[in-house]
């Protein structure tokens, strides 16, 4: 599989540019086109150096519930040597550009395009540019829903081209998920996978499902569903789809159409808000 993915470079379209765009924000999904990832909409952290960010999803009420999505952008010499300050958030690290050294617990790891790393809660890394060029990757977080007799996830740092893509069954292969976590793995309460179509392959029906998703299309484009609308998603696009937001797709080729997957998994679902009821007071 091709290690080309698209990341954002920011900048500025110029006075003469028409507004004209493919923005979308609904109570049932959003889209944020690539063209919206400019220098003006760029976000700082806590602790990271020689760093920016685009922020793509964040828990909001009428918008993301379950995670958050970042695109990190790090000149060479940056990065952090204390990137989390949530001790209850777990991670998923997908670069898309670039190469960098991630450390946990001690333990170096030098990643490039296509490198992937969960890391769970309360987990010790730093991570650092030692390169001349730019890295972007992007980081997913989630906050850990433990469940009582049952380990934390493990960390784990992998690439893409280590994972062979699951054909979906009927397919012919046209429709396949690069899966990094087996689905049965009840200590994951989280799933990011790539998912990728053929030129022409389908999702042939309204795909309709408690999981909350974030889509980032990495290569390709695709005329996407999503609830009553179908809208053109291309490399550098980012889709949310709140639970149970109807959705299905027509890949457009000449080349695959390959998005990064976030779905939450594997826990009950909550039976009443946060903060209405506490058990235990």
């Amino acid at each position: 599989m091709s290690e080309s993915y698209f990341a954002p470079k920011g900048g500025h379209p110029g006075q003469e540019t028409l507004l004209t765009d493919r923005a979308v924000f609904t109570e049932a999904y959003a889209v944020i086109p690539r063209g919206t990832m400019r220098d003006i909409v760029t976000s700082f952290l806590p602790f990271w150096n020689g760093t920016r960010l685009w922020v793509l999803s964040r828990p909001l009420s009428g918008f993301a519930e379950t995670f958050s999505q970042y695109i990190m952008e790090v000149a060479p010499d940056g990065g952090s040597e204390r990137p989390e300050t949530d001790g209850s958030a777990e991670s998923v690290l997908f670069v898309v550009e670039g190469e960098a050294s991630l450390s946990v617990a001690g333990q170096n790891h030098a990643l490039r395009a296509g490198s992937y790393a969960y890391l769970p809660p309360e987990t010790d890394w730093t991570f650092k540019n030692n390169s001349k060029d730019h890295v972007r990757f992007h980081w997913i977080r989630k906050a850990y829903e433990p469940v009582k007799g049952i380990d934390h996830p493990d960390v784990f740092v992998t690439h893409e081209s280590a994972h062979a893509p699951v054909p979906m069954p009927g397919t012919d292969g046209k429709w396949a998920t690069t899966r990094f976590v087996e689905p049965e793995d009840l200590r994951h309460d989280m799933h990011v996978n790539i998912v990728t179509f053929q030129p022409g392959a389908v999702i042939p029906f309204a795909e309709t499902h408690v999981m909350e998703h974030g889509l980032y299309v990495l290569q390709g484009k695709a005329v996407y569903r999503l609830n009553q609308d179908w809208v053109e998603v291309e490399a550098g696009d980012f889709m949310w789809l709140r639970a149970f937001c109807p959705q299905a797709c027509y890949a457009g080729g000449p080349g695959p159409f390959r998005y990064l997957l976030y779905k939450d998994v594997n826990r009950h679902m909550p039976l009443r808000p946060a903060g209405r009821f506490d058990p235990g007071s």
